[in-house]
């Protein structure tokens, strides 16, 4: 078996528009095609003693054991390496269940296609799952705990930890779009100008200078003296000659700690004589970036961590450090076995509790308490085994939230704006929270800038607390928006026009827009990324910037199959038309495929927005019955019947009638301006630029701009080489002209035709190409169009040959210009510089010559030059001919 391709999607997509984390694997069975499992012999036995727990997988029977009932009676093995690839990541502690195996057009090539929690692990699990059941088809033993391990390892590498987790699953759940910005904890809540960003637990509305007060315990520990702030007596030193005498005025017992450390690294607790200090000063010097170290009191008593956002104690809890309590029987090897063993305890984040590791540093404690790990524990005897109570080193957790002090809720919330920290975690020493410190005599150890909140979602024991809520209300406060508009255009045909239309009228309206299209990705009119920019980084690239208040984002099929789209929701989905380009490749067989892909548009948008389809194309027109929003629709024919339908139950629609682009509401006509003043329609002669216009018309009124606006946006777009790349951009030569397009599909050449058609010429010129990743049949039809077309045809090349020769290409469009004109005049010039070139510099009086570009930047620049050289030629001014001149 072969594995072709490996995509992972990251959004809604053709498989799934609710699952957005899909792996889709490409796998070729090859000759196992012609062996499915009830054929290999003690297949089925091997498989479940590999996985018993597969015994749960109910496939399509809808019963448990069902997967292993169709691995009996006969099943190909992409279904079976798709069930194995679910299994194995759910083995790793990443329960995922979804998965569905499909043909890809090709005989024994097969979609497998499985969910994921975190990409890397996804696409390791579809890799060993096809060496697994290799392993089982063959009957080799296999080594499965090193995969699990494995995925186990990738997971932790890759996922964000349990705080930034909780703030990113709360803002999910209150429809809060999250883009991360690195393979850390850096996230964007929000899009465009509306986002916030979190690190960690640190926001974008942390203070710098509060972060920088809790990272300096200098600092911290004089504030809170000077705020009465009841702290551990202490000094700060930096050299080893002052500690023997710090240690006598501090005295003993005593904690010693970088000033600037954090997360418990370089601290040394309940240190009772100089030795010990000593040893305890170098460790912390090695983890102070500024050899600054704290030697204070050790305050006896429980630790304590209060958690306050935005200046509200929100959880308080009891931390303990690992440990073990000994029996009187086991080693202390075996105890830290026997806690592991508590199924709450994973692999770092995975479960409540962090399994126990026996590092250099436990290793050093249980020798500091006169034991080894191969010593037996007194019965009852309790031994710690680290220097902190971080659960991350397998320490524990209680919630202790509600008997905290008022007193003590009173200070924790005080020093939360002392510091200037609008999440902060207060470390606290006490015997006991539920009386006032000045009682206890407990002081105030820490406070921490990016406290983590595991031991609040999750305590060991007590109440959960959802510490993530107060963050994004903090950040999100009632009535504020984390979502700027978005507005989605797919289709065959009139993406990139239709984008830039809607583009304009927002920018007119005084929106901030940045937008996508096939030439690059614009942020209020300026290019910022260059080529073809359809697929999910590039919109998502539009959703991170933070000037951008509106966004227009074209969205290819290239992209959707490769990765979905780049965002969840959109306000308004456009759906142009449907034509048969791209078949034949990623899968995509037929034009009702390709529909399917293209539907995922309006299938996206919000409940309250609208799916704006085209009613003159029927698979369009079906999309209507898969979303779960407002529809509205548009047609080049007021009569036809989808048209009267929406009309009669008060529908918005849009059409081109008795010369107008018209809104209707309901049968109520707005007649918005006549077609032939809009530029975009070169005087209403392209007719497929009107029909551009008219889904523009209505994304710009259900936004609620006016008709008065929408007039003047339309009036205002120009065709042009800077407004419209490479749609209809006509240049005027002195004695012939030159039409500039994109068209490359037979869809696309016949709305050409049309327009041409229009256009009086004494010899139209075309300058076509092919594509070498379409269908063949699709390329001869581009010929046989170019012949209605054309009095002469030069054939050309595109610089992308995409998988086939430049002479087999060629030849595909020469058949078909001969199926329809066998005696058409033919040039064949591959460059297509050359091929502009020589059809500019012999063309005919009164001829029109059409390039149909691939590259429009190069095709642009090329007409342009040689108009600049031609107009350099016959405009040449003197003095005498300077306007308004006076001797």
């Amino acid at each position: 078996m072969k594995i072709r391709e490996i995509n992972a999607m990251r959004g809604p997509n053709y498989w799934s528009v609710r699952r957005h984390k899909l792996i889709v694997m490409v796998l070729d069975l090859e000759e196992m095609e012609e062996r499915p499992s009830n054929t290999i012999e003690g297949f089925s036995e091997r498989l479940e003693a590999m996985f018993p727990s597969m015994f749960s997988h109910r496939c399509s029977i809808g019963a448990p054991g069902g997967f292993f009932q169709r691995v009996k009676d006969g099943t190909w093995m992409g279904h079976v390496i798709e069930h194995i690839a679910l299994e194995i990541q759910t083995l790793a502690g990443m329960n995922v269940g979804f998965g569905r195996t499909r043909g890809y057009g090709e005989k024994g090539v097969y979609n497998v296609v499985f969910a994921y929690m975190e990409e890397s692990v996804g696409r390791y699990a579809a890799k060993a799952a096809v060496r697994i059941c290799e392993a089982l088809i063959s009957g080799e033993p296999y080594d499965l705990a090193e995969d699990i391990q494995e995925m186990r390892e990738l997971r932790e590498a890759e996922r964000l930890g349990p705080s930034t987790g909780s703030i990113v699953e709360e803002a999910e759940s209150r429809g809060i779009p999250w883009i991360r910005l690195n393979k850390y904890s850096l996230c964007q809540l929000g899009y465009g100008a509306n986002q916030k960003r979190i690190q960690a637990t640190v926001t974008s509305e942390t203070s710098s200078i509060g972060v920088e007060l809790a990272c300096d315990k200098e600092d911290t520990k004089y504030l809170l003296e000077q705020a009465e702030v009841p702290t551990p007596k202490g000094e700060i030193i930096r050299r080893e000659s002052s500690l023997e005498e710090t240690c006598r005025y501090v005295g003993y017992p005593l904690v010693v700690k970088p000033v600037d450390g954090n997360h418990g690294r370089g601290i040394t607790v309940d240190i009772r004589n100089y030795d010990d200090a000593l040893v305890a000063f170098r460790s912390a010097k090695e983890s102070s970036r500024s050899g600054a170290i704290i030697i204070e009191k050790y305050i006896t008593g429980q630790d304590y961590r209060l958690l306050v956002i935005n200046n509200k104690l929100v959880a308080a809890a009891l931390r303990s450090p690992a440990c073990v309590i000994g029996n009187g029987k086991s080693t202390i090897q075996e105890l830290i076995d026997e806690v592991n063993s508590d199924p709450r305890r994973g692999f770092g984040h995975e479960n409540v509790l962090t399994q126990i590791t026996v590092n250099d540093l436990t290793k050093n404690i249980i020798k500091a308490s006169g034991y080894t790990l191969d010593s037996v524990l007194e019965k009852d005897k309790k031994l710690i085994l680290k220097d902190t109570a971080n659960l991350s080193t397998g320490g524990t957790a209680e919630d202790v939230t509600d008997i905290v002090h008022p007193a003590n809720v009173f200070m924790a919330e005080r020093i939360s704006k002392i510091i200037d920290l609008d999440i902060c975690g207060i470390d606290v020493m006490t015997t006991d929270i539920s009386k006032p410190l000045e009682e206890t005599g407990g002081a105030v150890l820490e406070v921490n800038a990016g406290p983590g909140f595991r031991m609040h979602l999750a305590p060991t024991t007590g109440l959960p607390r959802n510490v993530a809520a107060p963050v994004i209300d903090k950040l999100f406060p009632h009535g504020a928006s984390s979502r700027i508009p978005i507005v989605a255009v797919t289709g065959t045909n009139g993406k990139t026009t239709t984008t830039r239309l809607i583009a304009h009228m927002a920018k007119m309206k005084g929106f901030k827009v940045g937008y996508t299209t096939s030439d690059g990705v614009y942020i209020q009119n300026r290019m910022l990324m260059k080529g073809d920019c359809t697929g999910p980084a590039s919109a998502e690239f539009v959703l991170k910037d933070p000037t951008v208040d509106f966004a227009v984002l074209e969205c290819a099929r290239g992209g959707l199959l490769r990765a979905g789209l780049g965002f969840h929701k959109c306000d308004v989905g456009i759906v142009t038309n449907v034509a048969s380009d791209h078949l034949g490749l990623k899968g995509i067989h037929t034009i009702e495929q390709l529909a399917k892909v293209k539907g995922v548009i309006p299938e996206t948008v919000d409940k309250d927005g609208y799916a704006i389809l085209n009613a003159d194309d029927e698979l369009v027109y079906e999309m209507r019955k898969s979303v779960n929003c407002n529809v509205a629709i548009f047609s080049m024919d007021e009569n036809n019947p989808h048209i009267k339908a929406m009309q009669r139950v008060g529908g918005i629609s849009a059409v081109y009638e008795n010369g107008y682009i018209t809104i209707c509401r309901g049968e109520w006509k707005l007649r918005v301006i006549k077609a032939v003043n809009v530029p975009l329609t070169f005087g209403g002669r392209a007719a497929f630029m009107i029909q551009n216009v008219l889904p523009a018309v209505i994304t710009a009124y259900t936004r609620g701009f006016t008709i008065d606006e929408i007039k003047i946006a339309l009036e205002t777009f120009i065709p042009s080489a800077a407004q419209t790349p490479g749609r209809l951009n006509l240049f005027e030569f002195k004695d012939f002209q030159v039409l500039l397009d994109y068209a490359h599909n037979p869809a696309g050449m016949r709305a050409l035709q049309k327009f041409i058609e229009n256009i009086d010429a004494t010899e139209k010129v075309g300058i076509i190409a092919g594509v070498g990743d379409r269908r063949e049949e699709d390329t001869n039809e581009v010929g046989s169009v170019a012949a209605e077309m054309f009095d002469e045809i030069i054939i050309r090349q595109d610089k992308h040959l995409r998988g086939r020769t430049d002479s087999e290409i060629i030849a595909m469009l020469e058949n078909g210009i001969k199926m329809k004109e066998p005696n058409k005049k033919i040039t064949i010039i591959p460059n297509e510089k050359e091929a502009a070139t020589f059809a500019i510099k012999n063309a005919k009086k009164g001829s029109l010559i059409v390039i149909c570009s691939d590259v429009i930047p190069d095709a642009l620049e090329l007409v342009q030059k040689l108009k600049e050289e031609e107009a350099n030629k016959l405009y040449e001014f003197s003095t005498e001919d300077i306007p308004n001149k006076h001797d």
